[in-house]
């Protein structure tokens, strides 16, 4: 969980890093590119992975019959 939180947070800063280069004028250098392309998408499925681990975790321990 904490490794999908600190992408995501990495993914935006590249973002803003390449936008903020973009309004000055600049290139964004390749690896600030791809951090902020392929790091936010990585982090949702990460993310959705969590979710769908904590859903599967919950009905195991539950008395599974709650219909």
């Amino acid at each position: 969980m904490i490794a999908a939180a600190v992408l995501a947070v990495l993914s935006v800063a590249a973002v803003g890093m390449v936008m903020a280069l973009a309004f000055g004028g600049q290139p964004a250098p390749p690896w600030i590119t791809s951090a902020a392309l392929y790091g936010l998408p990585v982090a949702f499925v990460l993310m959705f992975v969590l979710v769908i681990d904590g859903v599967t975790a919950r009905r195991r321990a539950g008395n599974g019959g709650w219909r």
